[in-house]
């Protein structure tokens, strides 16, 4: 066929192979993917929730626990025992044994004077009056302030809680180690980049961020705080660096301290990004895998499709062959028809001048001379050829006969032999020995006379063929064996020293138009069509060959 028409085939079944995997695979890959990031992202965020609840609680638990202790102290002591300084010492050793955050511990008046005071600082004397955590104990009773500087210059906020004695309000105030405070804060660790802290209500830093940032400096510009509907806000927003961090805020104390947790994007999504790193690399690997094998499955498809049709181009030759072969078969019979016509005419006329020159001898008008002798001897040689011409038509006839099937008895002491003449020249000219084993004991079988003439021949033909092919013209051999067998069955062997059968042929030789021999010297239909003929006549047919050294064909036949 036109090659451009296996290039379009290739083409066509290459973009079919491609595409019909390719859009399920890509639709369930990206199905796949969006649901596994969407997961992804969900669990991230989810984490993250878990993560800023945990600290919220674990910091606003320390801080009640820290206001808890010093209104134990309220409940234990009156007010004129923690007056003395001995016992509000001990007071705040106890305190530092629950808890080392706390700095320093004093009792305050109405009138906001530090009446005693236990701490590394001289705060003895001072008046807190006017301070904004003073005026807020007394209106609530207890206050959580502000990180603030102070008398003492360095950042510290304050727990107080006030207390009504003798008429009077006084104030019992614990200072934090804000330094210790932020460390608690600071013990969350989310991936590389995570990081808590906490911020007032106007944004200004209550600890130290592990990002950098000092006490009571404004945080970052832009913090989303949680509305009263929320619980915890989760948002993403880029800093001056242009680095986008995913954020996380929580009320701590209502609208007093927010602790914000945040992290990189690209650190928190991390696991999302190697999922889609390797959904990438597993697509482009399977359509890689695909493309490849769609190359290769294209290619040997269309090679096997060049062999079919080229196998089909071959059977259809090998068709016209054997219809030819056939035709051929037909005339050849209708030419020994036609043939024997004359030689009967001619053989009678032979006769009729022997007879003729036997009454002139008789009457003495011919007398014996040298060239009556050759008149004699070619009369005789007319008779052999007549007769050979005659054998030779009637052989013809018998392999082209037309009809059905004959069965008869077969001699095959006499049959074989006769058969074996038809290719004695031939294997004459190959300088191929002919040995004939025919055992006397063979007996006779019963099956169509030009079906087993049809057979020998196609194997003596064959045989002939094979040992051509090795030996040229000498040193051929080619046996014919008959006998009984033990079990009562009539066998005939064809044996050849020719080229040989390799073992993967064996099992295909008697297949329909499978041939050894190249284009123009064989159909592939000969040793089917005689395993056909040997099988309706009750019989079977066997190989067994060696390459390089020989090959032979045994038939079995009932005997009759």
């Amino acid at each position: 066929m036109d090659e451009r028409y296996y290039k379009t085939l290739r083409k066509h079944i290459l973009i079919g192979m491609m595409f019909v995997p390719v859009i399920p695979f890509l639709l369930v890959m990206g199905i796949g993917y969006y649901y596994f990031t969407s997961s992804i992202k969900e669990s991230t965020l989810n984490s993250m929730q878990r993560i800023v609840i945990d600290h919220r609680e674990m910091v606003a638990s320390f801080l009640k626990e820290r206001m808890a202790d010093l209104e134990f102290v309220l409940a234990e002591h009156d007010i004129q025992e923690l007056q003395n300084q001995k016992i509000l010492q001990t007071v705040f050793n106890h305190l530092q044994d629950e808890s080392s955050t706390f700095v320093d511990l004093g009792l305050f008046d109405a009138n906001g004077i530090h009446v005693a005071y236990v701490g590394p600082y001289k705060l003895s004397g001072k008046k807190y009056k006017d301070a904004t955590w003073f005026t807020q104990v007394l209106h609530k009773g207890i206050y959580l302030s502000d990180v603030f500087l102070g008398y003492r210059k360095v950042p510290h906020f304050v727990i107080a809680i006030s207390k009504i004695f003798q008429g009077q309000p006084w104030v019992l105030r614990a200072t934090i180690d804000t330094y210790r405070f932020s460390e608690i804060v600071e013990r969350i660790r989310i991936g590389n980049t995570g990081e808590a802290y906490i911020v007032n209500s106007e944004g200004v830093l209550q600890t130290l961020r592990r990002s950098g940032g000092k006490f009571l400096e404004k945080a970052e510009e832009g913090l989303r705080y949680p509305s009263p509907q929320e619980d915890i806000r989760t948002y993403m927003k880029k800093d001056p660096m242009e680095t986008v961090y995913l954020y996380a805020t929580t009320w701590i104390t209502p609208h007093k301290w927010l602790l914000v947790v945040r992290q990189e994007k690209d650190d928190a999504f991390a696991p999302f990004n190697r999922a889609a790193y390797l959904s990438l690399f597993i697509a482009l690997v399977s359509g890689a895998v695909i493309i490849f094998l769609a190359f290769v499955l294209s290619g040997r498809i269309e090679k096997r499709l060049r062999i079919t049709d080229k196998e089909k181009e071959s059977l259809q030759d090998q068709l016209v062959r054997a219809s030819r072969l056939a035709e051929l078969g037909e005339m050849a019979a209708g030419f020994a028809h036609e043939i024997n016509n004359p030689l009967q005419v001619m053989k009678s006329d032979h006769s009729y001048i022997e007879l003729l020159l036997s009454d002139l001898q008789k009457q003495g008008t011919l007398k014996e001379s040298e060239e009556m002798n050759e008149i004699e001897n070619s009369m005789a040689q007319i008779k052999l050829q007549i007769s050979r011409c005659a054998k030779i038509t009637r052989s013809i006839l018998t392999f082209g006969r037309q009809g059905e099937t004959e069965f008869k008895d077969i001699d095959l002491t006499a049959f074989i032999p006769e058969v074996v003449s038809m290719i004695e020249k031939k294997a004459e000219v190959n300088g191929i020995v002919l040995n004939m084993e025919i055992s006397k004991n063979t007996p006779p079988i019963y099956g169509d006379s030009g079906h087993i003439q049809q057979i020998l021949l196609n194997l003596f033909n064959n045989a002939i063929y094979a040992i051509v092919e090795r030996h040229g013209s000498d040193g051929g051999r080619l046996t014919v064996h008959s006998d009984i067998t033990p079990e009562g069955l009539v066998e005939i062997c064809v044996q050849d020293n020719g080229i040989g059968i390799n073992p993967e042929n064996q099992k295909k030789i008697f297949s329909p138009f499978f041939t050894t021999k190249p284009v123009g010297k064989g159909t592939g239909l000969g040793l089917s069509v005689c395993y056909g003929l040997v099988e309706n006549m009750g019989g079977t047919m066997e190989v067994s060959s060696q390459q390089g050294a020989g090959t032979t064909f045994t038939l079995r036949f009932p005997s009759h």
